[in-house]
């Protein structure tokens, strides 16, 4: 019953008195009235969470926690603009080369002139020019591409002074919902910037082992290709790459920090020249499991050989940046560039240990299908083979018998004394060879020796060298 109506009925209820006695009963039927709501009240404030359908945030509450709303993003444009170029290109087709066109965009790295790009926007083109925000124009030459990671890095031509650089930032450091603000060149139109925020990190999309791609919303259309994906610090974390045509506010970019892994490799090797470990690696699974990527097999003479890596050992840490599956730890290795010396943490038997280990290069693929083949013989660096009446045929009259060389291993101890995958093998220290079971008695027969005199047969030449035996 609301107050005033419970105060009407307690006055009419009451004899008529004096003014001064009707000011006290006033004031006790209000009293009551009161003693009467506050119940009604405390109930209707403490409704059972199980009847809440809603929270409401309190009026005094800040909001999410080291949240600030961007009010404007002038400031941070005006910043980073003077590093975004604009890049044109004349393709190579005719003698003529063709008229020179808008073909993506880029930005630059270093004062001397060092530009970042994607690798499909100078493919194949006859000249580069380089357009910068203030206007100056240079032609370009490409230090070095590739085309697995899509990404290419170029050098101004002439007097360039000073030039104005990107920052770049720490592309594992970016979080889903961070903002981003992308600048380029879409459909020619110069210094265009869209922002948005990072959807998702680490995509796979099915363009090649690299799959490693920030996807933003920030718009990227044709000619954004190449340009810069800044953080909110002035950053490039990412190179705007790819887009899904089916799709609306779905972009890729390549992350930064991948670039500035390929890029003293692309400096010294105009080219991606794979680093190598020398092993065979396998996912964990299961529910529960550890991450990181288990060794299931070291070549003989591989760099991961030297450095006492063992099978059953787990990768988990590459120069300290953790390593949570084997395609991870692939990408790492394959775009350092051969000669680097890389820190790998490494648990064995729940016990973690740092080794270093200095890359060589990735062999050929042949050469790696010979490391994994079954006739293979890590003593002399071979792959061998019976000499079948077909193998014979196809070498020419003449090989009765012998073991066919098939394959030879990289940087093995018969790739250094000069054998050839083709070359058909004779005799072993003086012992004829008949066929692989042969081979490999006569060079147990060798007993302790380091090294085995090894006749072979080259088309139709007859040779001898001695091989240092692997230990």
């Amino acid at each position: 019953m609301r107050p005033a109506c419970l105060l009407s009925v307690l006055a009419l209820s009451l004899p008529p008195s004096g003014a001064a006695q009707g000011a006290q009963v006033e004031e006790w039927v209000r009293a009551r009235a009161r003693e009467q709501e506050a119940p009604l009240r405390a109930e209707a404030r403490e409704q059972p969470k199980s009847e809440q359908l809603w929270r409401e945030r309190p009026a005094n509450d800040p909001g999410p926690p080291d949240f600030v709303p961007p009010t404007t993003l002038a400031p941070l444009i005006r910043a980073v603009r003077p590093g975004v170029v604009n890049i044109g290109t004349s393709n190579a087709r005719g003698s003529s080369g063709g008229p020179s066109r808008s073909a993506g965009s880029g930005f630059i790295i270093s004062p001397d002139g060092h530009v970042v790009t994607n690798n499909h926007v100078v493919d194949r083109a006859r000249q580069i020019r380089v357009k910068l925000a203030d206007g100056r124009e240079f032609l370009a030459e490409v230090v070095g591409r590739d085309p697995s990671t899509d990404l290419a890095l170029l050098k101004l031509q002439g007097e360039v002074g000073q030039l104005p650089c990107t920052y770049l930032g720490d592309s594992d450091n970016l979080e889903v919902g961070d903002w981003v603000v992308a600048i380029g060149n879409p459909f020619g139109l110069d210094h265009s910037v869209s922002h948005g925020m990072i959807s998702a990190k680490e995509r796979v999309i099915g363009v090649g082992i690299f799959d490693d791609f920030i996807q933003t919303d920030a718009l990227i259309n044709p000619g954004n290709s190449g340009g810069p994906l800044f953080n909110m610090r002035g950053e490039v974390v990412g190179v705007n790459t790819a887009i899904i045509s089916q799709g609306q506010g779905i972009g890729f970019a390549v992350p930064i920090n991948m670039v500035k892994e390929l890029l003293p490799n692309l400096l010294v090797n105009g080219r991606l020249a794979r680093g190598w470990l020398g092993v065979n690696i396998q996912q964990q699974g299961g529910a529960g499991a550890q991450k990181g990527a288990v060794v299931m097999d070291v070549f003989k003479g591989s760099p991961a050989a030297s450095a006492g890596i063992r099978p059953g050992d787990r990768v988990t840490a590459v120069n300290g940046r953790a390593i949570e599956s084997y395609l991870q730890l692939l990408r790492r290795i394959a775009i350092l560039a051969p000669g680097t010396e890389v820190k790998l943490t490494v648990h064995r038997e729940s016990k973690g240990r740092e080794v270093a280990v200095k890359l060589t290069e990735r062999p050929s693929p042949q050469s790696l299908q010979a490391l994994a083949a079954a006739g293979r013989l890590d003593e002399l660096g071979v792959v061998v083979r019976d000499l079948t009446p077909e193998i014979a045929q196809n070498l020419g009259s003449g090989p009765t018998s012998g073991v066919l060389v098939a394959g030879v291993l990289p940087q093995g101890p018969a790739e250094q004394a000069g054998l050839q995958a083709g070359d058909l093998i004779t005799e072993v220290n003086k012992r004829r060879v008949q066929d692989v079971k042969g081979l490999r008695a006569a060079l147990e027969a060798s007993g302790q020796s380091q090294t085995a005199l090894v006749r072979f047969q080259r088309g139709d030449a007859v040779r001898y060298v001695v091989i240092r035996l692997a230990g």
